[in-house]
């Protein structure tokens, strides 16, 4: 929402702790936050992050060869970019991973041309 002063007011759900406080974050024309409505100091850091820079974990699936399942859940190692997300999963869409696997193997490295591999969350054998 916009104010009258060429400020622009957003609220946001905060999810560091059980409060789930809702935190009004005020930009200013000259890109200054103003951030109230956080009942602890881990709502502000969030918020200011939340309200700058978004970012996300991945979780997905990739393809598996030679195992009891055909598909090996994984994660990204880090937090991506929010507006990379997609890019993170259409790489992934194409990963093929081969049994055995360790849970913690990176099976692609820099995904998307990011910080982030894209991780093993479980240890599969081959059948």
């Amino acid at each position: 929402m916009s104010n009258a002063k060429g400020s622009r007011t957003v609220i946001y759900p905060c999810i560091k702790c059980p409060t789930s406080c809702e935190i009004v974050v005020v930009e200013r024309e000259d890109g200054s936050l103003e951030v109230s409505g956080n009942v602890c100091k881990l709502g502000n850091e969030y918020v200011r992050k939340e309200h700058t820079s978004p970012e996300r974990n991945v979780t997905t699936t990739v393809k598996l060869l030679g195992a009891a399942i055909p598909r090996l859940p994984v994660r990204t190692s880090c937090e991506v970019p929010k507006d990379r997300v997609m890019e993170v999963m259409a790489h992934s869409a194409r990963v093929l991973v081969q049994a055995p696997v360790k849970e913690g193997d990176v099976v692609l490295a820099a995904v998307a041309g990011t910080k982030a591999d894209l991780i093993a969350c479980r240890s599969l054998d081959r059948v």
